[in-house]
């Protein structure tokens, strides 16, 4: 007894805690893990500007970060940087949404008709397991190599993750929904726009996220190779002319640009995908 009133004396006696740093802590919470991620990276920038300035690798391999933000800036000045830009988000647009636009229309196809996933799965498992650059000596003997092709390699590279992933969320819709949907009188309809498409909705979101990032990649690939406008066309005309400054600050906008998006389209999903967290 006196044990425990000591302790209630000693616990009384300390000094409380201010609430400004109540109220900071879910804040630091909410902040630490925003900042555990960039840790890693400005670790990187710390030893690339420790390697530039000590001569570790050569300016003309390794420019220095100061080199290439400066350069940076011109190109933004300049117009350059958003003139490409410009170029490569219209290829990257519309290739999704002729990919995304296929594969949507082939995964429920295959989802909801085996009978049509019997003869369409095979085939297309074969597409999809060619590389984006393996079509690109055909598709540039048949059309060339204007925007049609940048578009067409961007759709395929969109519509297989789309196709696959609606498929597959498609078919594994709990049968139990559909059990229910029937009990009440559903039609066909019906069970599609209440049942199988919300249920199916978080795979295919995520097939058009995964489709989203891998038109962006495909994209700066193909204009690596056959473009003569683009972000990709940039790295490629600085490496000709060895300003590896500009290639540098043409890697660092298609990392930022594509990080950017893929977090918008995070932002999208959740707040498209909420109502499954509050049923859950």
């Amino acid at each position: 007894m006196n044990q425990t009133l000591s302790l209630d004396v000693a616990s009384a006696s300390d000094p409380p805690v201010p609430m400004s740093r109540v109220h900071a802590l879910p804040l630091l919470r909410r902040l630490g893990r925003p900042l555990q991620a960039l840790l890693f990276p400005l670790a990187l920038l710390l030893l690339w500007a420790l390697a530039a300035r000590q001569g570790w690798i050569a300016p003309q391999v390794l420019p220095a970060p100061e080199a290439v933000a400066a350069t940076l800036w011109d190109l933004l000045h300049s117009g350059e940087l958003l003139d490409n830009l410009w170029i490569s988000a219209q290829r990257v647009f519309w290739g999704f949404a002729a990919g995304a636009s296929a594969g949507l229309l082939l995964g429920v196809g295959m989802g909801l008709s085996p009978r049509f996933k019997d003869y369409v799965h095979p085939l297309f498992k074969a597409f999809s397991q060619v590389p984006v650059l393996g079509w690109l000596p055909l598709l540039m003997l048949l059309v060339g190599i204007d925007e049609a092709l940048k578009i067409i390699l961007v759709a395929k590279a969109a519509a297989v993750p789309v196709a696959l992933n609606t498929s597959q969320g498609m078919a594994h819709v709990p049968a139990r929904y559909v059990e229910v949907a029937r009990v009440f009188g559903f039609t066909r309809w019906q069970l599609l726009r209440r049942v199988v498409f919300p249920a199916a909705a978080a795979p295919i979101w995520n097939g058009l996220r995964l489709g989203f990032t891998n038109a962006w990649l495909a994209l700066v690939v193909v204009e690596l190779l056959a473009s003569s406008e683009g972000l990709g066309f940039m790295i490629v005309y600085g490496r000709q002319l060895f300003q590896l400054d500009v290639v540098m600050a043409a890697v660092i906008v298609v990392g930022a640009v594509g990080f950017v998006l893929d977090r918008l389209l995070g932002l999208i999903e959740a707040r498209l995908l909420r109502w499954r967290r509050a049923a859950f």
